[in-house]
């Protein structure tokens, strides 16, 4: 280090020696200098506040040196020289104010030549380099001092803003979440999903330090004379198995004012074993406490009592209805193209809106922006490929992928009633990422998804997700920044039958919207930072339509009216930094939901229940008429208090809404659920949340623990009434009730991520009850007592192990356990007119048996030779290793006068998987 680091500054002090007479004779200010076993840099530091000099020097010179000094107002050169005492340190300064520290040694003058980007913020190109090559140009980056602004613009602010974005050297992609900290504690800060970061420092020299999971330590040295820019390159990292990372971005968790918020790389995504071998998001998230599902093969997720229509999931800014592929099995995300994944379950950002519970926010890849690169991959059920590139060099990039399944063969070793069935699906993404210049940035994402299946049958079902999006981001200035986004989202199912062409039928469902959204970020300084913006979504609903497939089918068509509404809401949020351990942060979201024509609306008597009976006729709106409009604030409120700098108390508390409600035959998420506006008789789902939390970081910051207890209240959530009719329904508020709700529950979680042992164990304990109480609703559910919902599922404990025995070869562990869920069942049998009838109990008084499962996987790298085309590895384990036959569900039938109970389990056995995968 000390032969590459000070090359450079040795010969210029060589160079500069020879006119340090003509230099010393120039006057500087005299100057000031208190210290007490100081390093050299804060020395440094000290003279630079008080004189326009630049110091230059080499760190690893003198790492051990300290300086005791006591002196007002004397001569800088001679303070210089009682600093410098016995240390072996020499000084020589220049007619131009840059001052070179060296210590006495001897002269070394080969060094590696390289190029820089001063346009690019001081850029280096390290492709193409040798390792010695980068290894100089680090040091060289690292030690050489950025000056900031212009020197010569007048200013009386003491403080400047320094703005800028850090990339990937290697891919050119933005580092989501790296930590930034000027100077030894100075304020800090984390980059947005763009890298880009901002803040405030004193006018001044610091020194700048760097950090991010996976990529290695870096700094900068800064001279900051007015606002300006600095881009920074980061380069990855292979940590050594027994290195522990000791990194202050572990503090994040403690530092933020945020609660409940849980983030996830692609890496670690990768290192959980699940069904089949495919690595998928949501199963990964269905392991973080408070979310949970109701049963195996099933993607929805309830999020602290939520159920699974109260999730607003996001890929890229849109809209995801059904995250799921073949029969809940995979989820519909490509994890090759995935960077990371935020969920939000409470203090959720006023930016966000439209759902009670929670905020799955998926980010997706830009793309290499260096050279063209792959991967693909092939497993016993689906196949994937990968490609990203630039299409212009550093500017424009795009990423490419596309899975696809064969799994008939599958199918086809099931029990004989399922032989002849057939299941498909694929999902293609591609993503454009254009710098038009350095303050403007365009982005476009397409996903396209869809499956088709029969299981034995003469019916076809089909579904798909279709979205488009194009987003701006445009950098004003160092303090001021925007993102406008706009963009289409489809849900479309389909079940039809043409084998009978008398009989032959369509029917299905559609949800499209299209939305806008403009969100603003100003920085006004290191303590306050204020967000604000505007939201709107246009909604086309088609509840349902029956159709006749083909000129010689007999079916009569059937089409339920569609509908339209418009929501919309404003939103202002602020971060309030009031001492270094006290934070507060709080919200206000306006939502304003309109109901439109053309529709006809059914009107019923005022003061009783809402059914077919008690209805008084009806009321057609024209188009673009509001029917009905629903309006309030959304309140947002969070305060964090940091007791030592590895523990802090917070609280939240935050207020929903949401407009739109999914209505289901079966407790999980399935391609038939339909959706319904808020309308004249339902009305916009409405909960509020009160959480506190602990969090410690122990083990130097590589143990993160954290005890989180809420409590919610939920109301107009829809539940149905007994032998409601969900499909093709004319009259639908006629079959459901609105209910009011409570959830409360605990959640702790330890997380370790580095080190050659690394994963998670999460416990939580929570209920979610509802109640229907309103005689005037029709019907009493329980006799207006509160019970169970179907996702109800007190106790859930999770644990995820990471055994790394080298570079090429680690293990994996998943092991779950949860409480079975609620149901209702057959308690006696009675006679009525002429028939034996069941005689059911209260509503979810029964739960099926607890649930249990263990999954292994191993993975196994190539070889880490960095110079050769392809790089391969594989991946094989076992499901459900103990062949647990968990419930899915307990149904009861009517068999030769008897009624007879049945187990139905999703996998009953152990399942094996193996994938191979190639990066190219």
């Amino acid at each position: 280090m000390k032969k590459k680091g000070s090359i450079i500054l040795t010969l210029l002090f060589v160079f500069f020696s020879c006119v340090q007479t003509l230099a010393q004779k120039k006057t500087y200010p005299d100057v000031t200098v208190n210290l007490d076993s100081a390093s050299l840099e804060q020395f440094v530091l000290a003279i630079e506040t008080q004189t326009p000099l630049h110091f230059y020097y080499d760190t690893t010179q003198a790492d051990s040196i300290t300086i005791t000094l006591h002196v007002q107002q004397q001569p800088l050169l001679k303070v210089l020289d009682q600093a410098f005492v016995n240390t072996g340190l020499r000084y020589t300064i220049t007619e131009e104010g840059y001052a070179f520290i060296l210590k006495d040694k001897n002269i070394e003058t080969a060094f590696a030549p390289f190029n820089t980007d001063e346009k690019n913020g001081g850029r280096v190109d390290l492709n193409g380099l040798q390792k010695r090559d980068k290894d100089n140009i680090k040091t060289t980056l690292e030690n050489k001092v950025y000056d900031i602004g212009d020197k010569l613009a007048p200013t009386a602010a003491p403080n400047a803003i320094i703005a800028g974005t850090i990339t990937d050297a290697k891919t050119g992609e933005p580092v989501v979440g790296a930590y930034l900290q000027a100077d030894q504690t100075g304020p800090s800060l984390v980059t947005d999903q763009y890298g880009y970061f901002s803040f405030s420092l004193p006018r001044g020299r610091h020194v700048i330090n760097i950090q991010s999971l996976g990529m290695k330590d870096t700094r900068r040295q800064v001279h900051l004379y007015n606002d300006g820019k600095l881009n920074i390159d980061m380069q990855s990292t292979i940590l050594t198995i027994k290195n522990v990372v000791i990194s202050s971005q572990k503090l994040n968790n403690v530092r933020s004012v945020q609660m409940g918020l849980q983030k996830i790389d692609i890496k670690t995504i990768k290192q959980v074993p699940v069904i089949f071998g495919e690595a998928d998001i949501l199963r990964v998230v269905t392991t973080l406490p408070g979310v949970k599902t109701v049963g195996e093969a099933s993607t929805g997720l309830n999020v602290r009592g939520g159920s699974t229509d109260q999730n607003l999931i996001l890929f890229n800014d849109a809209t995801i209805y059904n995250p799921s592929h073949f029969f809940g099995m995979f989820s519909a995300f490509n994890p090759e193209v995935v960077k990371d994944v935020e969920l939000y379950k409470s203090s959720i950002p006023a930016r966000y809106g439209g759902r009670l519970s929670s905020v799955l926010n998926i980010n997706g890849r830009e793309g290499n922006k260096k050279q063209l690169t792959g991967s693909a991959g092939i497993g016993l059920l689906t196949s994937r490929l990968n490609l990203e590139g630039p299409l212009i060099k550093d500017k424009t990039s795009f990423i490419l992928g596309a899975r696809s399944t064969y799994a008939n063969w599958l199918l086809n070793l099931l029990p004989d009633q399922y032989k002849n069935s057939k299941a498909g699906f694929y999902d293609l993404n591609l993503s454009i990422t254009h710098e038009l210049d350095k303050k403007n940035t365009l982005y476009f994402t397409g996903y396209y998804s869809k499956d088709r299946f029969n299981l034995n049958s003469d019916t076809t079902y089909g579904y798909k997700n279709q979205n488009f999006s194009v987003k701006w981001k445009h950098v004003f200035n160092n303090k001021l920044n925007s993102v406008i986004t706009g963009g289409t989202d489809e849900y479309t199912y389909n079940i039809g039958s043409n084998i009978l062409p008398l009989s032959a039928y369509k029917m299905g469902f559609d949800i499209h919207q299209t939305y806008f959204k403009t969100h603003f970020n100003y920085y006004l300084d290191n303590r306050h930072t204020i967000d604000f913006g505007f939201n709107s979504i246009y909604y086309k609903l088609n509840p349902g339509y029956f159709n006749p497939d083909g000129k010689n089918s007999l079916v009569s068509p059937d089409q339920v009216e569609k509908e339209k509404a418009l929501e919309s809401a404003i939103y202002l949020n602020d971060k309030y930094n009031i001492t270094n351990a006290f934070t507060l942060e709080g919200g206000i979201r306006f939502s304003f939901y309109q109901f439109l024509g053309p529709k006809t609306v059914n009107t019923y008597a005022e003061g009783l229940p809402v059914t077919t009976d008690n209805q008084t006729g009806s009321k057609f709106y024209d188009k673009g008429k509001i029917i009905k409009t629903y309006a309030a604030p959304e309140y947002r409120l969070s305060a964090r208090y940091a007791f030592t700098p590895s523990f802090s108390l917070k609280a939240a508390f935050n207020t929903q809404r949401q407009y739109i409600h999914m209505l289901s035959n079966t407790a999980s998420m399935a391609p038939t659920d339909i959706w319904k506006l808020s309308d004249v008789s339902i009305r916009p789902q409405q909960g509020g949340q009160l959480s506190f939390g602990l969090y410690k970081n122990s083990k130097a910051n590589t143990i993160e623990t954290s005890l989180e207890v809420y409590y919610k209240k939920i109301s107009n959530y829809l539940d149905y009434k007994s032998g409601a009719n969900l499909v093709l329904n004319h009259h639908l508020e006629t079959d459901v009730i609105g209910t009011k709700g409570k959830a409360y529950g605990v959640e702790f979680l330890v997380k370790k991520l580095t080190g050659k042992i690394n994963g998670w164990f999460s416990y939580t304990w929570s209920r979610v009850l509802l109640k229907q109480d309103d005689l005037a609703a029709g019907e009493l559910i329980n006799k207006g007592n509160f019970y169970p919902a179907n996702y109800d599922k007190p106790h859930d404990v999770t644990l995820i192990g990471n055994y790394r025995v080298n570079h090429r070869f680690s293990l994996s562990l998943n092991a779950t356990y949860s409480t079975g869920r609620p149901i209702t069942l057959p308690v006696g049998v009675f006679y009525f007119a002429g028939s034996n009838r069941t005689l059911y109990a209260d509503r979810n008084e029964f739960r099926i048996p607890d649930y249990f499962r263990a999954d292994f996987s191993m993975n196994i790298d190539g070889n880490h030779k960095v110079h050769q085309v392809t790089h391969n590895s594989w991946t094989l384990g076992v499901y459900n290793l103990t062949g647990r036959k968990n419930p899915y569900s307990v149904y009861y039938v009517s068999e030769n006068g008897a009624v007879n109970g049945y187990k139905l389990s999703i996998f009953g056995s152990a399942i094996p998987f193996i994938n191979f995968n190639i990066r190219f």
